[in-house]
């Protein structure tokens, strides 16, 4: 690590001590020992404990010591669209990017996650090549209404389900009547619908749009989500199911949301990187790369999603990472209805909230949560997202001030198109550790694959 001391070799570590000035535990930064024994934290002790520990790590001057983040909405299509990405892509670009956790969607893989067969198929696929630990969600689909408790009792995380078309064929959407069914069954369950919260008859019909972004914009307009959101929180409120709105693009639907929580209703919300750093009136003609459902809306929109993301409305931040091969996103001579919707973000996605962060006056503090313990609690992963006694030992070495270009090209993600392309960035993931073992570094990439499978039971 740029500037740190390594006392043993790693193969033969069984105790690591990292000392840094600035060390994230108990909800701000100080200076601390964290003594790292069997893959998890041991202790969390003043900076200049005396420890026997089989190695020390010195974070470097001006570095903070982070726990992993937690992505719980990635779109990693393998099998059956691992040309889109995969788990060895997708894993190596989350280590890169300080992520030690994520959860994987029930799409647009082949066969879906809708089966416990399906679900094996996954795992299958995934075994032996992560870089970081992976979970899975289950969908919830016309196919499958009222067979949720197989799925369940197999151990996802919850059911994701769409109120509009999904885009691919093999994952229909839940009509009204659909998405009440569901609810009620998730509510027998005690789990949990994680929702993509848009009205069908609010959208216009697809087709070609043309090459400004606009004309995209208007297709799919705020009441679309405005409209799904409403029907969600009714649902919610008949069955009491935990329910989850995922990427929240429509900031005027946050006084609904609010007033929700306030009811005290068991619903929470997420918005990702894109709403929060990009803006409709900075999309150029033709870039389809900045497609996404729901799309990325205008300045004033975005500066009330960061209000509702600091007053806790918004009680997470996920990449919604959802790549495609380079001909879906530009083979459509740059029209945004044809193209492919979906921004591939999880190596940087955490690195373009920090820099609008920092533009914004908002301190690293601030934002942390949204990043570890808002995801984590979502999927009730308790023992990571914090350095404390007994949690997992994932850390981030991550130099707050450092400035590097975005090159899609030479990022991890397995095709080389990001809307973040050509952009500086604030911050560097410098090394990431997963389960008390260095899995990635900035200068040598992915050392390791060493993740792990979840399973909620």
């Amino acid at each position: 690590m740029n500037g740190s001391r390594t006392d043993v070799p790693e193969a033969s570590r069984a105790s690591t001590a990292f000392r840094g000035d600035r060390v994230w535990t108990d909800g701000a930064f100080r200076p601390a020992t964290v003594v790292v024994r069997g893959g998890r934290v041991d202790a969390v002790l003043p900076v200049d404990a005396d420890v026997t520990v089989d190695a020390v790590v010195q974070v470097p001057t001006g570095a903070v010591l982070l726990p992993g983040l937690v992505d719980t909405h990635v779109h990693v299509n393998e099998p059956g669209r691992t040309e889109w990405e995969g788990f060895a892509s997708a894993t190596r670009a989350a280590a890169l990017g300080g992520v030690t956790t994520i959860v994987d969607m029930p799409l647009n893989s082949i066969p879906p996650t809708t089966t416990v067969g399906a679900l094996a198929v996954k795992q299958a696929s995934a075994e032996g090549r992560v870089a970081v630990d992976v979970g899975f969600w289950g969908g919830a689909v016309p196919e499958n209404a009222g067979a949720l408790r197989p799925l369940w009792q197999a151990g996802v995380f919850g059911f994701k389900s769409f109120l509009a078309p999904s885009g691919v064929d093999e994952f229909g959407h839940l009509d009204a009547a659909g998405l009440r069914a569901a609810l009620a069954e998730v509510a027998v369950l005690d789990g949990l619908l994680i929702v993509h919260a848009e009205d069908p008859d609010r959208l216009a019909a697809n087709g070609a749009l043309g090459t400004g972004y606009r004309a995209f914009l208007d297709s799919r307009p705020p009441v679309a989500e405005e409209d799904a959101i409403a029907r969600v929180i009714d649902g919610v409120r008949a069955t009491g199911a935990r329910a989850h709105v995922l990427h929240l693009s429509d900031a005027g639907a946050l006084p609904m949301l609010r007033a929700a929580k306030a009811e005290g209703l068991p619903i929470t919300v997420e918005t990702c990187p894109h709403y929060l750093t990009l803006d409709a009136d900075h999309v150029p003609d033709g870039a389809t790369e900045f497609k996404c459902c729901p799309p990325i809306r205008d300045a004033g929109n975005q500066d009330a999603l960061w209000d509702g993301l600091l007053d806790g409305t918004i009680d997470l931040v996920a990449t919604d990472h959802s790549p495609s091969t380079v001909d879906l996103k530009r083979g459509t001579g740059g029209d945004f209805g044809l193209a492919w919707g979906g921004i591939a973000g999880l190596q940087v996605g955490f690195r373009a909230t920090w820099t609008e962060a920092v533009r914004r006056g908002i301190p690293l503090d601030r934002l942390l949560p949204a990043f570890t313990t808002g995801p984590a609690a979502l999927v009730g992963l308790g023992d990571r997202g914090v350095i404390a006694p007994g949690a997992l030992a994932h850390l981030v070495v991550f130099d707050p001030d450092a400035t590097e270009t975005v090159h899609a090209e030479a990022l991890e993600h397995r095709n080389p198109i990001s809307a973040y392309d050509g952009a500086t960035l604030r911050g560097r993931v410098l090394e990431t550790w997963l389960h008390g073992n260095r899995v990635a570094t900035a200068t040598g990439g992915v050392t390791a694959t060493d993740g792990r499978l979840l399973s909620r039971v």
